[in-house]
C-alpha cells in the first residue's frame, strides 16, 4: 500500500477498496472526516459507512466485474458525533484491479462548479468590455475634435456652453474607457511580493482617507513566504476592495464605530479553477458595515455593477483582473454587518 501514501496529501477523502467492499487503505482526510484511526477503517466494510450501503456494494461489485471503469453518484456518509455528509462519491478501477474510492463533499464540488462558472462568466465579460471599450474609443476622439472645431466657429456664448457640455462628457468617457483597458495595458511587472508590505500600504492610504471613527484591525500571520507578483497591482487590488469597504462604512464611521480587519493565513490543499495548489495565500479583508445588497450579490464583480450611487462599477471589476493574473480567485460572503471578501493566491 505505499504507492497509495501520496493520497494522504490530497484534502478529499480516499479509500482504496476490494471488490467485496473490505477497506485495503484510507487517507488521512478520510480518517478525520470519519472520526475514526485509520488502523479501524482498515480491514473494515466501507460500504457501512454510508446511509444506504447496498448501494455502494452494488457499485463495487459492477465496477470489480468491469462492467464500468469508473462510476459516480451522490451519498451520505456516516460519521462519529455527526450528522452524515453528503458526498460525491468517484468508483474507478485501477489496473492492478484494486478500486479507489474518492469522497468529495457536496459543498466543494458545488464550489469548483461555481468557480469554473463564474471564471468562465469573468473572462467573456473581460472580452466583451475590452472590444466595447475600443469601439468607444475610436470615435470618442472625433466627436471631440469636432465640437473643439466647432466650438471656435461660434460666436455665441450660449452656444459655446453646448459645446463645452460636449466635450466634458467626451472626457468623462474617455476617463472610463481608459480605466475598462488599464489591467490588459498595464506590462505586468513581476518581482517578490511581502504580502504584508502590500497590506501595511494600503492601510495607511485608507487611514489618510479617513483619519476618524475608523479602527484597521491587522491580522497577519507572519510565517507567509513571499511569492513572485505584481506589487503596485496588488497594491491596488486590495485598495479597491478596501476602499468600497469604507464606503459602505461612511455611516459608522461617523459613529465611530467601524472596524476594517486585514486577515493573513495560510490556507492548504486548495483548488484554484481545475488546478490544485499545496499552499495558497489566504487574505481577508472584513467589514462590519451594512452588507453587499441581495439584488447584486452574484453580480458585484461584473463591469459597471455598484451598490453605491455615482459609483462606477469597476473596482471590484479591476481587482478581480488583478487577482486572476496571479492565478488565484477572490470570493464574498456578506450579512448585515459583517462582510469578507477573500483572495486566495497561490504561494511557491
Amino acid at each position: 500500500m505505499d504507492r497509495y501514501k501520496a493520497f494522504d496529501f490530497l484534502a478529499t477523502q480516499v479509500a482504496v477498496v476490494r471488490g467485496d467492499g473490505v477497506v485495503r487503505f484510507a487517507n488521512a482526510a478520510l480518517e478525520d472526516a470519519l472520526g475514526i484511526s485509520r488502523r479501524s477503517i482498515v480491514g473494515s466494510q466501507f460500504p457501512d459507512s454510508f446511509t444506504e450501503p447496498e448501494h455502494l456494494r452494488h457499485i463495487l461489485k459492477t465496477v470489480s466485474e468491469n462492467g464500468f471503469s469508473a462510476l459516480r453518484y451522490d451519498a451520505q456518509m456516516l460519521r462519529m458525533a455527526h450528522d452524515p455528509l453528503p458526498v460525491h462519491v468517484l468508483v474507478t478501477l485501477t489496473e492492478d484491479e484494486d478500486i479507489i474510492v474518492e469522497l468529495l463533499p457536496l459543498e466543494m464540488h458545488a464550489r469548483q462548479d461555481r468557480e469554473e462558472r463564474l471564471a468562465e462568466q469573468s473572462l467573456a465579460n473581460k472580452e466583451l468590455i475590452r472590444n466595447l471599450a475600443h469601439e468607444i474609443k475610436n470615435p470618442l476622439g472625433g466627436i471631440r475634435g469636432a465640437a473643439q472645431l466647432l466650438e471656435m466657429e461660434l460666436a455665441s456664448p450660449d452656444m459655446i456652453e453646448y459645446t463645452q457640455v460636449i466635450i466634458h462628457e467626451a472626457d468623462r468617457l474617455q476617463v472610463l474607457v481608459d480605466r475598462l483597458l488599464a489591467p490588459h495595458r498595464k506590462v505586468h511587472v513581476v518581482s517578490d511580493v511581502n504580502i504584508h508590505e502590500v497590506c501595511e500600504r494600503v492601510r495607511s492610504l485608507i487611514l489618510a482617507e479617513f483619519p476618524k471613527g475608523l479602527e484597521v484591525v491587522q491580522d497577519y500571520d507572519t510565517s507567509i513566504p513571499e511569492f513572485r507578483g505584481d506589487r503596485e497591482q496588488l497594491i491596488q487590488a486590495l485598495l479597491n476592495i478596501a476602499h468600497n469597504a469604507c464606503l459602505a462604512l461612511t455611516q459608522r464611521i461617523a459613529q465611530s464605530n467601524a472596524r476594517l480587519i486585514f486577515r493573513t493565513r495560510v490556507a492548504r490543499q486548495i483548488t484554484v479553477g481545475k488546478q490544485r495548489y499545496r499552499l495558497a495565500l489566504e487574505l481577508h479583508v472584513i467589514d462590519n458595515g451594512p452588507g453587499v445588497p441581495d439584488s447584486i450579490k452574484d453580480r458585484i464583480f461584473y463591469p459597471l455593477v455598484s451598490g453605491r450611487e455615482g459609483g462606477s462599477g469597476l473596482g471590484l471589476t479591476l481587482a478581480q483582473t488583478v487577482i486572476q493574473q496571479h492565478l488565484g480567485l477572490i470570493e464574498c460572503d456578506s450579512v448585515p454587518g459583517l462582510t469578507d471578501f477573500k483572495i486566495l493566491i497561490p504561494l511557491p
